[in-house]
Parts: C-alpha cells; structure tokens; sequence
C-alpha cells in the first residue's frame, strides 16, 4: 500500500464498513434470510449467515468519494452516507450482473443466485438498491443541508440511470457481430464512469464547493473511469494469470468485446471473421492474439488507456491546493490506471 494513501484508507475503510453495516441491518425473523444474503454478498457473513471477514473489493469508489470531500476542505466523516451509497449501489449492480453474466462465482465465492436462485438474487439485488438510497438520505444527520440532500439524491439517481443505460448496451453487443470503438466508449462511460463520477460529485458536493468544483470533479472521476475500465481489458487479455487469477486471454476466449478486440474488429475482415466463430479452437485462439498483436490492439489500448488518465490527472492539476488528500487522490489515480490486477 502506498505511504500516501495509507493515513486516509486506515481511517476511511472502518468507518466506512461501520456506515454500511449500519444501513444493512440484520433483519428479524423470515427476513433474516434476505439480510443474510446481503451481508454473504458485502463480505460480513458465510453462507449460513454466521458473522466474517472476507475482503470482497477494495472499496473504490467510496474511497474516491471521501478524498474528494477531503481534498475540497469538507469534513470525510460528513461525506460517509455518500461513500456508502455509492458502494451499495456497485453492490446492487454486481448482484444483478452475475444474473445477466451467468456467473456463478465472485472473487472465489459462490454468487448469490447461484446459492439461492435467480428470483432470490433479483430481490436482493432491488433490496441493496433501495438500501443505497436510504443510506444517502443519511447525509441529513451529518449536517448537511436538505437542499444538498436533495442534489445528492439527483445525482446517485442519474448515475444509476447511465448505469443502467451502459449495462444495456454491453449486453446488447454480445448479441451484435459488429462494435465501434465509439460505441464501446458510450457503454463503458455508463457501465463504469457513471459511477465514479458520481462519487466524485458527491465528495464535492458534502464539501459545499462551487458548481464549477463539482462539474470539474464528476469531470475527473468520468475520465478515471473510462482509465479503469480500459486497464481492465488489458489486463482481461494480456494479464498476467499469476497477478489476475485468468488465464491469458481470457476476454478472448468468451468472445467479449472488450476495448483491445472491437478496436481489432474495426481493422480486420480476418479478425472478425475469428470472433464470429463459437467455440474457437485453441489454434484459432493463438491466430487471434497474433492478430490483436499485428494490428497494435495492445499498443492502443494502452494508449487509450494513458490517454483516459492524462485527462483526469490534468483535472486535479487545475487546483492550486498542496492538500495531502489531493496528493493521495492523484496518487490513487495513478495506481488505478498501472495496477496489474
């Protein structure tokens, strides 16, 4: 962990977990299952429902959040409704994708349909959402006026919205035999930007700074996004397995169209034509990442990636404070957009 971030994570991540534990009662009776379930999926409870530990994510998005405030000169601790809101609603997204996805497994655990059926995931995954919105409306205990509870709940819902939006649009190219990169970008600045730009926002807006503020910060966190969401695609075909837990070219083998392979769709008759067939021979698997190869797919997408980054790291340059949360966040940024996992 970098000595930059270390001071803000140790203070942020408990309080955090104390907020959403808060919001995510154990419920009594016939509803302790349903609360069980959300406590399996958030990583505070085992598939009996007995009380552990086990880290399910590093927290992002509310961790972007509460620098944000920091950095803004709010007080973090006003800010943890927001932080809390946003990972409840990544949770709830998270829920629904494994459904959508098929995936039976989540960072070596049994997803929650998988354990007590899609009906059960689907209410799980509303019941997270609504709890996310409860958890905002939070931030009028932490002396935060109504009218800027009001704007909060204006932007968690707009993200939600995109997100919604970007979610159809990836299931949709599943389904197409052509992608732009274009159109991969409009699904990931919903699907992933969305997101962390709200979180963004919010830090700013607990921190009652100006509009412009608020606009620059939702700004940097669309931009960190799409930085994010690209790296992972890297990592998805070029990875190494040891760092990710996937093989080499896993995003290729599911036939994903991620950023590396809709950029090679547009260049390649050839590549296309690979793509379209299901299943791919372990032969035409290896044609297809020499492809990816010759057409500098790897070389863009880091590109794309850099490029993403540079733009949110301009963002935060444009303030003129030396604050250590500022110095943490461009830090964080940096760290996102190399990570190798």
């Amino acid at each position: 962990m970098n000595s930059e971030l270390s001071p803000f994570l140790d203070r942020y991540l408990p309080a955090l977990e104390a907020e959403m534990q808060a919001v995510v009662a154990s419920g009594e009776g016939l509803l302790g299952s349903l609360y069980g379930m959300l406590r399996y999926h958030m990583g505070w409870a085992d598939e009996q429902f007995r009380p552990v530990h086990v880290p399910v994510g590093k927290r992002l998005r509310p961790v972007f959040c509460l620098l944000v405030c920091e950095a803004c000169g709010g007080d973090w601790e006003h800010a943890l409704p927001a932080a809390a809101a946003v990972e409840l609603t990544h949770n709830f997204s998270l829920i629904h994708d494994d459904i959508e996805d098929g995936d039976r497994t989540r960072r070596g655990r049994p997803t929650v349909w998988a354990l007590w059926g899609i009906p059960q995931g689907l209410n799980a995954g509303d019941t997270l959402f609504v709890l996310a919105h409860l958890a905002l409306l939070r931030l009028a205990d932490r002396e935060v006026p109504p009218e800027r509870v009001v704007e909060a709940v204006r932007i968690l819902d707009r993200a939600c919205l995109y997100l919604t939006e970007g979610q159809h649009l990836d299931l949709l190219f599943e389904e197409m035999p052509g992608v732009t990169v274009d159109q991969y970008l409009r699904m990931v600045e919903g699907k992933t930007g969305a997101l962390l730009s709200a979180a963004c926002e919010l830090g700013a807006l607990v921190a009652d700074t100006p509009p412009p503020v608020r606009e620059q910060m939702a700004r940097f966190g669309h931009h960190l996004g799409i930085a994010f969401q690209i790296r992972d695609d890297y990592l998805g075909i070029w990875g190494d397995p040891q760092r990710t837990g996937k093989p080499i070219g896993s995003d290729l083998r599911r036939g994903k169209k991620t950023y590396p392979i809709v950029y090679a769709m547009e260049r390649s008759v050839e590549f296309r034509a690979l793509m379209a067939r299901s299943p791919r021979s372990p032969e035409e698997m290896e044609q297809a990442l020499r492809l990816l190869e010759d057409l500098g797919a790897r070389e863009q997408t880091e590109s794309a990636a850099l490029e993403a980054l540079g733009a949110a790291l301009r963002i935060l340059e444009q303030f003129p404070t030396d604050h250590p949360a500022l110095r943490a966040l461009a830090r964080l940024t940096h760290d996102l957009a190399f990570r190798d996992r």
